[in-house]
C-alpha cells in the first residue's frame, strides 16, 4: 500500500511544481504535465513500468471531457454543424489517411501495414486541443469550432476503425503468434453476426437516448432531494462510468457513447450541477494522462533512431497541416481562423496509442514498428504546445497587424455625434441616438465589427479614433458631442485627453471600468462619466434586498440614499486622490475620508425617511407600520 501513496506523491508532486511554471511562462499546462512526466520518467526515473497501466485509466478523463463538450451542445446545434461534421471532418480523416500512408507505401511497407499507420495518425489530440482552446479563451472563435468539427468526426471514425483494422492482419504476424489477449476487455458482441450486432448497436443507442430523455431527470431530482452531494457526485460518475462500459461491451468508443449522453442531457435543468461535480475528476485524469504520456518515452529507442523519429514527427505534422489548411481555405475559414484549425489539429492524438496497441493485438502491426510510431505520437503531443505558441506569437499578430494597417475608410458623411467604438457598448447608444433622429459617425479599428455592423445596416467606418487626421475628416470641428465607448481604459484616457487639450469646446462623454478610470477621466476633464457596472450593480443588489424581505418602497428609498451618498462624497473623494502624487493616489487620507462615507451610508440606511420621500418613490405603496416589526 505505501508504494501507491509514494507514487502518487511523486505524480502530483511534478505536477503542482511544473504546471504553474509553464503557465507563468505562457506554455499552457498540457505542456506542464507532458515536461512533469519526462522529469520523473525517462530522466529522474522515479516511475517505472506501471505508467502504462496508469495511464489506461487516464484515458477516462477523455471520456469525461467529452461528456461535459457534449453538454454544452444542444441537440439542434449538433444538427446545425453537420456540413463540417461529415464535410470538413470527414474529408480531413480520409486526406490525411491517404497523404500519410501514401509515404511509407512509397518506401516499401506492405499497403496494409501503410493504410493502418494512415489511420493512426489521421487522428489528433481532443484532450490537448479542446484544453488549450479553453485555458486561452479561443472556444468561441469560428477557427475553434472548425476544430471542433474535425475532433467529433475523429472520435465517431474510431469505431469504424476498430473494426477495420483486423482485416489488415498480415499472415506472417499471424503466423508468428497468436494475439495476446486483453484480459481486461470483454466484448458480449464478438461472436454475433453482423445484423445481429447493428440491432445491438441500435438498442444501445436508443437506450442512452431515451434513459437521457425520461429516466435522468426523476432520477436526479430523488438524488438531489436527499441534500447529500456527494450521493449526486457518485449518480454523476455511476451515469458516465456506466454508459462507458456498456459501449465497451459492445465494442464502441466509450468517449463517443458519453459525447452522446452529454449531447441528450444538455437541456437538463441538472447540466450545470453535473458540469460542476465532473469538472475536477476530469481535470485530474486529464493531467494524470498528460504525465503518463511524458513518462512513457522511451529514451532508448530515441536515442537509438532519433532521426527518422524527428522526421517522422515532422512529416506527419507537416502532411496533417497541408490537408487541413487547404480543407480550411475550401470551408472558407478567414485569417487567423484557418490557421488556428490547421495548427491545432496538426498532432496525432491519445486514440494513436489506443489503435496502435489493437494494431500489435490484430497482427497488423509488428512490436518494432509500433514502438516507434509510439515515440511519434508521443512526440507530436509535445510539439503541440509549441504550434500553438507560434499561433499566439507569429500568426496572430501578423494578422492583427494586417488589420491595423488597413488603409481608414473614406467618410462621406459628417455626424452630429461621433462614437469611437463599435462594440456592444457603442452599439446601443448609436442606436438610440439614431432611432431618435440623431445623426451620428461611428468609428472603429476592428475590422470584423464594422462588418458586422454593416450586414445590419448600421453605418460605421474602419480607422483609428484617435488619428488626428481621421478625426477631422469625421468632423469634430462641428460635432457636438463625442462619445467614448473604446474597450480599452488606456486608450480611453490617452484619446480624452487629446480632445479635450485640442477641441476644448467638444464635450465627451465616456465610462469608467472602476473608480480609479473614473477619477483618471475626470482629471482629463471628461464632461460626463458613467461607471460601468455602478447602475446594474444597484439594480441587483436592491432585488437582492426585495428577495431577503425587505418592502419594495424600503428597497426604494434606501437605494437612492446609497446614490445620494455617492454623488455628495464623489467630489470630495476625487479632490483628495487628485491631491496626491502621481503613484500614491490612494493615500491614508483618502482611505480614511473612504470609509467615513461608508460609515454614513451605513448611518443613513438604518434612519427612518418616510417623511421625506422623494418624488420617484412616491407611486410605491409604503409598508405597512406593523412592517417591519413583523420583519423581525
Amino acid at each position: 500500500m505505501t508504494i501507491y501513496f509514494i507514487q502518487a506523491v511523486i505524480y502530483l508532486l511534478a505536477a503542482v511544481i511544473a504546471v504553474p511554471i509553464a503557465k507563468k511562462y505562457g506554455l499552457g499546462s498540457v505542456l506542464g504535465y507532458l515536461i512533469a512526466g519526462v522529469v520523473i520518467g525517462p530522466i529522474a526515473g522515479l516511475v517505472g513500468d506501471e505508467t502504462l497501466t496508469i495511464q489506461h485509466f487516464a484515458e477516462f478523463g477523455v471520456v469525461m471531457m467529452l461528456f461535459l463538450v457534449g453538454l454544452e451542445l444542444e441537440p439542434k446545434a449538433l444538427w446545425q454543424m453537420r456540413t463540417r461534421l461529415l464535410g470538413l471532418g470527414g474529408l480531413q480523416v480520409v486526406g490525411s489517411t491517404l497523404l500519410i500512408m501514401s509515404v511509407p507505401y512509397a518506401l516499401g511497407l506492405p499497403w496494409t501495414v501503410s493504410l493502418a499507420i494512415g489511420l493512426i495518425f489521421s487522428l489528433s489530440s481532443t484532450a490537448i486541443v479542446l484544453q488549450t482552446f479553453h485555458e486561452k479563451g479561443l472556444a468561441k472563435t469560428d477557427g475553434a469550432k472548425g476544430a471542433f468539427s474535425i475532433l467529433l468526426f475523429q472520435d465517431i471514425a474510431v469505431i469504424p476503425m476498430l473494426a477495420f483494422i483486423p482485416m489488415l492482419a498480415l499472415p506472417e504476424l499471424l503466423n508468428a503468434g497468436s494475439p495476446s489477449e486483453d484480459n481486461s476487455s470483454f466484448n458480449i458482441v464478438a461472436d454475433l453476426p453482423g445484423w445481429a450486432y447493428t440491432l445491438v448497436v441500435a438498442a444501445s443507442i436508443s437506450a442512452i437516448i431515451f434513459g437521457g430523455h425520461f429516466l435522468s431527470r426523476p432520477l436526479f431530482k430523488f438524488i438531489a432531494a436527499t441534500g447529500l452531494r456527494e450521493i449526486f457526485v457518485a449518480c454523476a460518475l455511476l451515469l458516465i462510468i456506466g454508459i462507458a462500459a456498456l459501449m465497451s461491451l459492445i465494442g464502441l468508443s466509450p468517449a463517443l457513447g458519453t459525447f452522446l449522453a452529454g449531447v441528450v442531457l444538455a437541456n437538463s435543468e441538472f447540466r450545470h450541477e453535473l458540469e460542476s461535480n465532473i469538472e475536477p475528476f476530469k481535470g485530474l485524469l486529464l493531467g494524470l494522462f498528460f504525465i503518463t504520456v511524458g513518462a512513457g518515452v522511451n529514451f532508448a529507442v530515441l536515442t537509438d533512431q532519433f532521426l527518422l523519429i524527428v522526421g517522422v514527427t515532422l512529416g506527419v505534422i507537416l502532411a496533417k497541416a497541408l490537408v487541413i489548411f487547404l480543407l480550411a481555405s475550401l470551408f472558407r475559414f478567414k485569417g487567423s481562423n484557418r490557421w488556428l484549425v490547421t495548427l491545432s489539429l496538426a498532432q496525432a492524438g491519445e486514440f494513436g496509442f489506443v489503435l496502435l496497441g489493437f494494431s500489435v493485438q490484430q497482427s497488423v502491426l509488428s512490436p518494432a514498428i509500433a514502438g516507434v510510431l509510439q515515440l511519434v505520437v508521443a512526440l507530436s503531443m509535445f510539439l503541440t504546445p509549441v504550434l500553438f505558441i507560434l499561433f499566439d506569437k507569429v500568426i496572430l499578430p501578423r494578422f492583427e497587424k494586417d488589420s491595423n494597417d488597413r488603409e481608414a475608410d473614406t467618410i462621406t458623411e459628417q455626424g452630429q455625434v461621433i462614437i469611437a467604438g463599435a462594440g456592444r457598448f457603442g452599439q446601443i447608444i448609436n442606436r438610440l441616438l439614431v432611432a431618435n433622429g440623431i445623426k451620428t459617425t461611428v468609428l472603429d479599428h476592428q475590422a470584423t465589427q464594422i462588418e458586422n455592423m454593416r450586414s445590419i445596416g448600421i453605418k460605421a467606418y474602419f480607422g483609428d479614433a484617435s488619428r488626428p487626421d481621421l478625426l477631422s475628416t469625421a468632423g469634430i470641428e462641428n460635432a457636438s458631442l463625442f462619445i467614448i465607448a473604446i474597450d480599452n481604459r488606456e486608450e480611453t484616457v490617452e484619446l480624452a485627453r487629446y480632445i479635450k487639450q485640442t477641441y476644448p469646446t467638444v464635450k465627451i462623454l465616456a465610462r469608467a471600468y472602476d473608480r480609479g478610470h473614473l477619477y483618471q477621466l475626470r482629471h482629463e476633464g471628461v464632461d460626463y462619466i458613467e461607471p460601468e457596472t455602478y447602475h446594474s450593480a444597484l439594480e441587483v443588489g436592491s432585488q437582492a434586498l426585495v428577495d431577503l424581505g425587505f418592502h419594495p418602497f424600503d428597497v426604494k428609498q434606501k437605494k437612492n440614499t446609497f446614490k445620494k451618498i455617492e454623488l455628495e462624497a464623489s467630489d470630495s473623494l476625487f479632490d483628495e486622490w487628485n491631491s496626491g502624487s502621481k503613484g500614491e493616489r490612494y493615500s491614508t487620507d483618502y482611505k480614511r475620508l473612504f470609509m467615513e462615507y461608508q460609515q454614513k451610508i451605513t448611518d443613513n440606511m438604518s434612519g427612518d425617511r418616510t417623511d421625506n420621500d422623494e418624488s420617484s418613490e412616491r407611486s410605491l405603496t409604503p409598508p405597512p407600520n406593523e412592517y417591519n416589526k413583523e420583519a423581525e
